[in-house]
């Protein structure tokens, strides 16, 4: 019988965390750049999780002390808080500009 290991856990995450690095690398739409952003999180939240997994923490030689399930649940309030925040930005941005697009925000300054 085939099952499922830690290290198929890490490979999806690396997968999640590549594409969204891609996606944020290549999309000119803000919201295309939030999606992989979104990505990015997701997958080092599935990292984070695979990291904290029972076996790994039951071996002592390759446990990492890290509790993975509450470091996700920091990361998806971060990423909920940092899309809300995101998103209101580009709203405000279409309103006065008509446009999402990211080459036109070069006039955003602090």
């Amino acid at each position: 019988m085939f099952t499922i290991g830690v290290t198929h856990y890490l490979i999806v995450g690396a997968i999640l965390f590549v594409c969204g690095v891609v996606c944020m690398a290549t999309k000119r739409n803000a919201l295309g750049v939030l999606m992989g952003i979104e990505l990015v999180l997701n997958g080092a939240n599935v990292n984070f999780v695979a990291f904290g997994s029972v076996y790994l923490q039951q071996n002592p030689q390759i446990a990492l002390r890290l509790d993975g399930q509450v470091i996700a649940l920091f990361v998806i309030v971060l990423a909920a808080a940092e899309a809300a925040v995101a998103l209101a930005i580009t709203l405000n941005f279409y309103n006065n500009h008509a446009t999402v697009d990211v080459d036109r925000a070069d006039e955003l300054q602090g």
